[in-house]
């Protein structure tokens, strides 16, 4: 028997330093709404149903309790990386927003199935992406 079945990704995490430095970057450059802040994670909406998670690195290694039950510990040590999506026709729009705000894009990879992705990196070295669909099988137009 196979599983069950997913039904998406509900959040993803990235490991910063320091926290207003990480919501000058995703609140107000990349336009996230913060919904969470708390002393070792703020959270921000990043579409329906879709969660971005700020850690403060280093805080989170050791598991908490909450009234809700336990949430066990994690961490990375690096950078980390992850895409957010975007249209197709807001590529060019996206690739002027980075430039006015200083954000050095690293590079511009036009995917065999027909996507595009700017990869850039926030100010804790974590390599952010944003990608059109044609990138994967099942992110497409």
């Amino acid at each position: 028997m196979g599983a069950p079945g997913i039904n998406g990704i509900v959040e993803t995490a990235v490991y910063v330093d320091d926290f207003a430095i990480a919501h000058q970057f995703y609140g107000e450059l990349m336009g996230l709404e913060r919904v969470v802040e708390g002393a070792r994670m703020w959270g921000y909406t990043v579409a329906p149903n879709q969660m971005l998670l700020i850690f403060k690195r280093g805080v989170s290694r050791s598991d908490v309790d909450s009234p809700y039950g336990m949430v066990p510990g994690h961490s990375t040590e690096g950078p980390s990386h992850f895409a957010f999506a975007i249209a197709r026709s807001t590529l060019i729009d996206w690739r002027e927003h980075l430039e006015d705000k200083g954000v050095e894009i690293r590079s511009e990879v036009r995917w065999p199935q027909g996507g595009i992705s700017l990869f850039f990196d926030d100010p804790f070295g974590n390599v952010v992406e944003l990608a059109t669909p044609g990138l994967w099988p099942n992110y497409q137009d």
